[in-house]
């Protein structure tokens, strides 16, 4: 199909969604080098006095600095149409100042310094087959698209490449829809919903050397506000950092949130210790009720972590929030760096975490001694899954933890590493079933039920404080000749019942 036949049928698609205002009307010249940003802005705001519309971008390359949406507004960025930020910083929008503290880095908290602005609006929707190119690297954004207390959002197919800064950048939104986007080549996170509600995420791909999909609770809007009601699913990550992420910035909540169906790749580097999953509030949040499933990753540096902290960022004394009701099954990795740490601090447990149906083979070998007392606290630091040193396991570890119940887990270690598959320590109500692992140690463990224990691992029970282990063997072996215990275990506090 030629161009010209091509750009009657988007016409006739995009007059379905209002009137249609084509920047070329009004003086846009799409040849890579004049500075159309004046044009197409004229084009939104014509859209924007008769109540909105369709603002279409037909082929061509557009040297752009910022355009402000409005609300009612579909830019639709045909196929063949690159929106290319100019290089000179004096075509954007400065950085405005805000009249309170955000309590959030300048990437997080500010939005005007973008090519795609919006604020306040509603019905706005970002479409097409075209493309945003970002240019060279540099130092503070602009940001691809950037939009702060809007409702009814959509961001459909459109590909934006070579982000200094956040690609799509959401603060305070709600009823968001993105769907089929390609990120490649940012240098910055790919897709951060900060303070929304009622998100969606689907069929993405994101290349980026920070964090990929990251949901945020900060206080840069000045006020505590929450994430929930967000679904992540069927999108590829590849990055250098983390590639599914709560926190760090957890001033606020985060509930009910699913990802789900995602294919993560590792490889480019070891930023943050490169997580697949990364569930986090330290800045008293809380963060309850998600769901992670049907996950596959390769040669992540962490496959899952889990951190409850007390940084305290937003709170005039730091104070820990709760992290509970999480649910994780079918997750596969491969070619893993390090285990998966699952840390609470002693005044604020996490609770209520199910891992069902994971499979997680470790590649790499503890670099030196692992030993279990030597795991600092480190309550107040940023988290990272690597902020502890070696950890004394080589595939999970929790500690400060309730309510723990781990169903067919596999475990594998590289060769020659021997520390435990699987550590528990200071965990309450733990349930262990079907283990596929060589070993594991439980220590200062209370009311844990060992189901189905036998000779395909070996077991360590440790530590003065343990309480109410009970062991249920599986067939007629010894399960006795597996299973060691420490002397300054209370006696009668571990037993085997059929």
């Amino acid at each position: 199909m030629n161009s010209t036949r091509r750009d009657w049928f988007v016409m006739q698609a995009a007059a379905a969604l209002g009137p249609v205002i084509n920047v070329r009307d009004h003086g846009a010249a799409g040849d890579g080098s004049r500075l159309d940003s004046t044009a197409i802005q004229h084009a939104i705001d014509a859209a924007a006095r008769q109540g909105g519309g369709t603002v279409y971008v037909p082929a061509g390359r557009y040297r752009c600095g910022t355009l402000r949406l409005a609300s009612h507004l579909t830019l639709w960025i045909e196929a063949g149409a690159v929106l290319r930020m100019s290089e000179r910083d004096e075509d954007f929008e400065p950085p405005e100042t805000l009249p309170y503290p955000p309590n959030a880095d300048r990437a997080t908290s500010r939005f005007r310094h973008a090519l795609l602005y919006g604020e306040g609006l509603e019905h706005v929707t970002i479409r097409g087959e075209g493309r945003i190119d970002c240019g060279p690297k540099r130092s503070g954004g602009p940001k691809p698209i950037s939009l702060k207390r809007c409702r009814d959002v959509g961001i459909l197919g459109i590909t934006s490449e070579n982000a200094s800064s956040y690609n799509i950048s959401m603060l305070g939104c709600e009823r968001v829809v993105i769907d089929g986007v390609t990120i490649l080549n940012g240098y910055s996170d790919g897709i951060d919903p900060d303070c929304c509600r009622s998100v969606r995420i689907a069929n993405c791909f994101v290349e980026s050397v920070d964090d990929a999909i990251v949901l945020k609770a900060s206080p840069a809007l000045g006020e505590v506000a929450h994430t929930e009601h967000v679904t992540v699913t069927n999108c590829v990550l590849r990055t250098a950092s983390i590639h599914l992420k709560c926190g760090t910035e957890s001033r606020g909540d985060f509930r009910n949130i699913t990802f789900s169906n995602c294919t993560l790749i590792g490889g480019m580097g070891g930023r943050h210790g490169n997580p697949g999953v990364a569930l986090y509030t330290v800045d008293g949040g809380t963060l309850q009720g998600v769901a992670v499933s049907n996950i596959t990753m390769q040669n992540v540096g962490v496959p899952l972590a889990l951190r409850l902290g007390a940084r305290g960022r937003g709170q005039p004394t730091p104070v820990p929030g709760r992290l509970e009701d999480i649910a994780l099954s079918n997750i596969v990795a491969v070619g893993a760096k390090r285990p998966s740490p699952f840390c609470g601090i002693p005044e604020a447990l996490i609770r209520n975490v199910t891992a069902t149906s994971i499979r997680i083979q470790v590649s790499r070998t503890a670099a030196g001694p692992a030993a279990l007392e030597d795991v600092p606290e480190k309550a107040a630091e940023y988290p990272d899954p690597t902020m502890f040193g070696e950890l004394p396991a080589s595939g999970m570890y929790f500690r400060h933890a309730v309510g723990i119940t781990l169903r067919d887990i596999h475990l594998e270690g590289a060769e020659g590493d021997t520390r435990p598959a699987l550590t528990a320590d200071d965990v309450d109500e733990l349930r262990l079933l079907a283990l596929r692992v060589p070993s594991y140690r439980l220590h200062n463990v209370r009311r844990a039920e060992v189901l189905d224990f036998s000779g395909r691992a070996h077991l360590r029970i440790t530590g003065k404080d343990t309480r109410e282990v009970v062991l249920r063997p599986a067939g007629a072996g010894r399960p006795e000749e597996y299973l060691y215990r420490g002397s300054e275990v209370p006696t009668g506090e571990v037993a085997c019942r059929p």
